[in-house]
Parts: C-alpha cells; structure tokens; sequence
C-alpha cells in the first residue's frame, strides 16, 4: 500500500493503516482521482520492498533444504562407508585366518567367506554411489523447485484511491 500526502511527503505503511481506520464522514467519489508520479514511484518501492522480502524468504527456504539435503547425504555415506570399512576389517581377518588354515578344506572354507564378504563390500559400495546419485537428483529438484519459485509474475492494480483531510 502507497500512499503521501498532498505535500508530496509518503507515508510508511504502518500510518497508511492508521489513516485508513479513522472514521470518514462527508464522502465522495472523485470522478478522476488525481495520478501523481510520486506516488507510482512510492508504489514501485512498496512493491520492491515485497519482491525482496520474497526473495530473502525464498533463499533462507533453499539454505534450509540444502542444509537438510547435506545432513542426510554426510549421514548416509558416513554409515555406508563405516559399513565398508568394517568389511574390509573383516576381510583382512579372514585372510590371516586362510594364511594360519592348515588343511585344504580350512584354506577353501576361509576363501569361501572372503569371496562372501568382498561380495558385500562390493554391495556396499555400489550403495554408497547410488546414493551419491540419488543425493544428486535430490539437489536437482530443489533447485529445479527454486528456479520456479524465482519466475515470479507480478501485477498491479490499483483497487482504490482516496484523498482525506483530516479535520
């Protein structure tokens, strides 16, 4: 809302609202209210100041979701990666164990579940680069969704004009 006095001095918004609920009496409807470039520039500044607290709201809304995105992505690698590594323990122990096998069927057995182990390691990582892709795709739609947010379409109208003297 935009509105000055007749001196051309504006008026902030919060004494706009305070104007507008004083009681009127004497009414009438002026056929051509008065245009005046000062108040469409006054009324360019209210809609600035609306499109950049839109903008500021937008961009503390993308902060938040890609902080949220960056949490739950170093959470998940973190534990697939502690998984891996776990199974690279075991792996490692399991090898001693085939190295101090003395018969042919302990050594077998022992290669046995290294190649089962491996296979879930392997599992595992292919799981953490999934997830990278996934993390990825994620991103793409946050940003996807903030670039429609920022195609804003803007309009104005004017509703009303009104001139008051205060008596």
């Amino acid at each position: 809302m935009a509105a000055m006095t007749d001196g051309g001095q504006a008026l902030d918004e919060e004494q706009a609202h305070r104007v507008l609920r004083l009681p009127a009496r004497d009414c009438h409807i002026l056929a051509n209210p008065p245009a005046s470039e000062l108040l469409t520039a006054l009324t360019a500044l209210c809609q600035g100041a609306i499109l950049k607290t839109i903008s500021q709201r937008n961009a503390a809304f993308f902060e938040a979701e890609a902080n949220k995105l960056d949490g739950w992505a170093d959470d998940l690698k973190a534990g697939l990666e502690r998984e891996i590594k776990e199974l690279d323990r075991q792996i490692k122990e399991a090898r001693r164990a085939a190295t101090a096998a003395l018969t042919l069927e302990e050594k077998l057995e022992a290669q046995k579940r290294i190649k089962a182990i491996e296979a879930q390691r392997n599992t595992r990582r292919r799981a953490l680069f999934d997830a990278q892709d996934d993390i990825d795709c994620h991103r793409e739609q946050l940003i996807t969704e903030i670039e429609g947010k920022l195609e804003q379409k803007t309009t104005l109208v004017e509703l009303f004009s009104i001139r008051w003297k205060i008596a």
